[in-house]
């Protein structure tokens, strides 16, 4: 079942489950988010990708700082204890 919450789809956890590629597909098209409810609470919602970036990638382009080569030898050297 399909109810309107406001602007937001509400469905059901399993209509989602049996019709999950169509609603996915129906969110990127029109740009409007779904809500997913199991037992009548909201359990997820889905929304369309923000801007022309959809690679996963691309969502965490600058979040990695780059310190030092990975590949150097360590300063300190470690001991393994007996």
């Amino acid at each position: 079942m399909v109810i309107l919450e406001g602007d937001m789809k509400t469905i059901g956890a399993g209509v989602f489950k049996a019709k999950c590629l169509g609603i996915l597909d129906e969110v990127a098209e029109n740009g409007e988010p779904v809500s997913v409810t199991k037992r009548g609470k909201v359990v997820g919602v889905l929304i369309p990708p923000s801007g022309k970036e959809t690679d996963a990638s691309a969502s965490l382009k600058g979040s990695v700082i780059f310190e030092q080569d990975i590949d150097e030898p360590l300063e300190d050297i470690w001991e393994a204890s007996e």
